[in-house]
This record gives structure tokens, C-alpha cells and sequence, in this order.
């Protein structure tokens, strides 16, 4: 009897203490729902859209003051308006991916697997005006006039839009700070990319796709 006695006072002990453990647990939730407010709508585009904005800007400006624009009669011919698809159809999924990377639960790889397909495009429209050039014309169509110079200017111009994008995405929520950080990347030298696409003077394809 005294031993049935103990087990229901220590059955009766237990299940208070996991009540009070159960009353803590909800208040300790109520402390911290209070004075909480939902999350604003778009806040990754209202933080990250000015940080682009300002990138492309001065990447672009810096092109335009370092390199000079080019003449007028170049946007006739198909030559920079290809350059300037193809680095738009990079910039987009660059984009779409660092907004994915600033939020704690995006899993989205649809932006890899487009610029992946962009590169591939383009490095195959590029071997075939390989294989269609004579063979002395070959070694100008990979290297260009400027190939020293393109991949720096590049990197210059973007600087700019690295340091705007860094600022953008210290305010968000994103939690694989070294994908977000190369990502960060990515889309700045999109931006930079971008930039110098409107005053490079190569006409090449496999050109513009390598460098």
C-alpha cells in the first residue's frame, strides 16, 4: 500500500512538473509573438531593387567616361546588340538567384540551369563561326584586340555594384552567407559585364562568350 502510495505521488509530481514545463513553454511563446508585426510585402525588392539600380548605374556611367561610348553607326550591325542579350540573359537568373539567396529558405537552381544554357548557346553559335572562319581569321576571333584588357575592365567596373549589392544584402534574411556572398558576385559582374558590353568594340561571338 505505502509503496502504490509513493508511485501515485510521484506520478502525480511528474505530471505537474510537465505542466509547469508546458505553462512555460506557452508563455515564453506568447513573449516573444509579443508586439510583433508581419513581415512587409517585397521587402527583398525594396532592398535589393535600389542596390541593382545604383550598380548598373555607375557600372554603366564608368564605362561610358573610362572607355567612351561607341560610334553610333556599330548599333547598326547585329554585333553589340548580341553582346548586350547575351549579358542581359546572364544578368536575369543572376538576379532571380541572389533574391532567392536572400531569404532563409529558397532552394530555387532554375537560375543556374539558365545561365548554364545561355553559356552553352552561345559557346556553340561561336564554334560554328570557329569553324567557318579560314584559319588565319581563327586567332582573331577567339582573342579579339582587347582580350588583355576585357576581362580587367570587367572586374572594374564591377566593383561598384559588388559594394551596392553587399549593402543590399547585409539587410536581408539570407542565412548561406558564403552562396549569397558569391552570388553577390555573380550579379555584380553581370552589372560590370553590362556595363562594358555598351562600349566594347569586339564583334566576335566566341568572344563575347569566353571573355
Amino acid at each position: 500500500m505505502r509503496q502504490s502510495g509513493r508511485a501515485d505521488k510521484q506520478k502525480d509530481k511528474q505530471a505537474n512538473n510537465g505542466g509547469q514545463i508546458l505553462m512555460r513553454t506557452d508563455s515564453f511563446a506568447e513573449f516573444l509573438a509579443r508586439g510583433t508585426e508581419s513581415a512587409p510585402r517585397h521587402v527583398v525588392a525594396r532592398r535589393l531593387g535600389p542596390g541593382v539600380l545604383v550598380g548598373v548605374a555607375v557600372s554603366v556611367a564608368l564605362a561610358l567616361l573610362v572607355v567612351g561610348p561607341l560610334p553610333a553607326t556599330v548599333f547598326a550591325s547585329p554585333a553589340p546588340w548580341i553582346k548586350l542579350a547575351y549579358v542581359i540573359c546572364l544578368f536575369v537568373p543572376a538576379l532571380v538567384l541572389m533574391a532567392g539567396l536572400a531569404r532563409p529558405l529558397s532552394r530555387s537552381l532554375w537560375p543556374l540551369v539558365s545561365v548554364a544554357v545561355v553559356f552553352a548557346c552561345m559557346m556553340a553559335w561561336g564554334s560554328l563561326e570557329l569553324l567557318g572562319a579560314a584559319q588565319s581569321d581563327r586567332s582573331a576571333i577567339l582573342f579579339g584586340q582587347t582580350w588583355l584588357i576585357c576581362p580587367w575592365m570587367v572586374l572594374g567596373l564591377s566593383v561598384p555594384a559588388l559594394a551596392s549589392l553587399l549593402w543590399a544584402v547585409r539587410g536581408l534574411a539570407a542565412t548561406r552567407l558564403r552562396l549569397a556572398s558569391a552570388g553577390a558576385g555573380f550579379l555584380a559582374g553581370s552589372a560590370g559585364a553590362l556595363g562594358y558590353s555598351l562600349v566594347c568594340p569586339e564583334s566576335s561571338v566566341m568572344f563575347v562568350a569566353i571573355w
